[in-house]
């Protein structure tokens, strides 16, 4: 009996706990001031790789080509990885893009990413990751670059809704808001790195070939492996928030199910590694892979939500006073997100599409019901929306 009850309490801390860490990252954040805003762009160009990965779809791509030849930078070439893609009709005017068609079907971000710089036309410095549906800012490059002047090695940019044509959109907008201001801006300023999104990450070419190319990661979530193979060497992962990549949000059920299926699996897949840095943190002594690590444990959103409501309603009967401190501390994430809204320039249809929260946890739950058939999926989110740059 003491047995159950010590892992009844036990459990309930290795949720309770990322309940308050937004706020208390928050707290920190406002303490160490440690602002990398400010930097100035440096005035020489680095030799930087653009890869863009497409898998079946071509359609988009026209769009995000477009959008990096509009890039204030010159010194930079672009390489495609059409992917079991038709491309009769994929054609550029210009000598910086370069389209690879692998002979045989690669189904992996990470061998896409390594035929293209098998295949590079020069040795670069950097390169950057760019998936077929995104957008990239203007000054994309010129803002990572004052990361990597700054000393770094690997920088995740900050990726914007493109669209907000749905409430599902929207509330996959609001999710991914929060992520990128605690896991991205303050997680990097409270002097630990930022977590890594898939798109819109930079890397020296040294340090991402040195990372994973001894790895054959199939699936998704090869940007966990990459994480946690830099933090683990004892490097940052830096946050540059105005390195803007837009990034096509989920606009239907199918759509969100299918993909949350793939994302939850790689949660499962990976998140042992916070348990690695963690321990290597503490033993260390080394802040940055102590709170990452503990970053890594965190289930997602949905998931530990629907535990803390549980808990707090069995505590209810079983230990009142245990349940109140539950219902604050829900009530303190939900400060803390709103807090993330607020700070990061929110749009109006991300607030109104809220109330239908609980919806978007449903079908949250319908994807956890079939992540053993994760892998079954494309390994790309196909997308319906074709184009809308409200709030580009």
């Amino acid at each position: 009996m003491t047995f159950l009850i010590g892992l009844w309490i036990l459990l309930q801390m290795l949720i309770g706990y990322n309940l308050f860490m937004p706020l208390l990252l928050y707290i920190i954040y406002t303490l160490k001031r440690n602002n990398y805003t400010n930097l100035t762009v440096p005035a020489h160009e680095a030799d930087i790789a653009i890869i863009v990965t497409a898998y079946e779809q071509t359609a988009l791509l026209p769009e995000v080509v477009n959008s990096i030849l509009k890039l204030n930078y010159n010194n930079y070439l672009v390489y495609i990885v059409a992917d079991k893609c038709d491309v009769t009709d994929l054609h550029f005017s210009t000598d910086k893009v370069f389209v690879l068609c692998p002979e045989e079907t690669l189904a992996s971000n990470t061998r896409s990413h390594f035929y293209a710089i098998r295949r590079f036309k020069r040795a670069h410095e950097r390169l950057t990751i760019i998936d077929s549906d995104n957008l990239v800012h203007p000054e994309y490059l010129n803002e990572l670059n004052k990361l990597f002047y700054a000393g770094f090695e690997a920088v995740q940019g900050m990726r914007a809704a493109k669209n907000f044509n749905t409430t599902y959109a929207c509330l996959d907008a609001a999710r991914d808001i929060y992520y990128h201001f605690y896991d991205g801006k303050i997680l990097f300023n409270a002097g630990s790195s930022a977590t890594l999104a898939g798109s819109g990450m930079a890397f020296t070419t040294k340090l991402f070939r040195e990372s994973i190319e001894h790895l054959d990661i199939t699936g998704a979530g090869f940007d966990k492996v990459l994480q946690y193979q830099i933090v683990n060497k004892g490097l940052r992962i830096a946050f540059a928030e105005r390195a803007i990549v837009y990034d096509e949000k989920t606009a239907n059920t199918e759509q969100l199910v299918k993909q949350r299926a793939r994302w939850i699996n790689t949660w499962f897949r990976y998140f042992s590694y916070g348990f690695k840095l963690v321990g290597k943190g503490l033993v260390h002594a080394n802040w940055n892979q102590f709170l990452f690590g503990l970053v890594l444990l965190r289930p997602p959103l949905f998931i530990f939500l629907i535990l803390s409501v549980f808990f707090a309603l069995i505590n209810f009967w079983v230990a009142p006073i245990v349940s109140v401190i539950w219902f604050i501390s829900i009530l303190l994430f939900a400060i803390g997100f709103l807090i993330a809204l607020r700070k990061s320039n929110t749009d109006h249809r991300v607030y109104n599409s809220l109330p239908n929260i609980p919806k978007f946890i449903f079908y949250q739950v319908l994807a956890l019901l079939k992540i053993r058939k994760a892998n079954r999926y494309s390994v790309a989110t196909r997308h319906y929306y074709k184009k809308n740059t409200q709030g580009m």
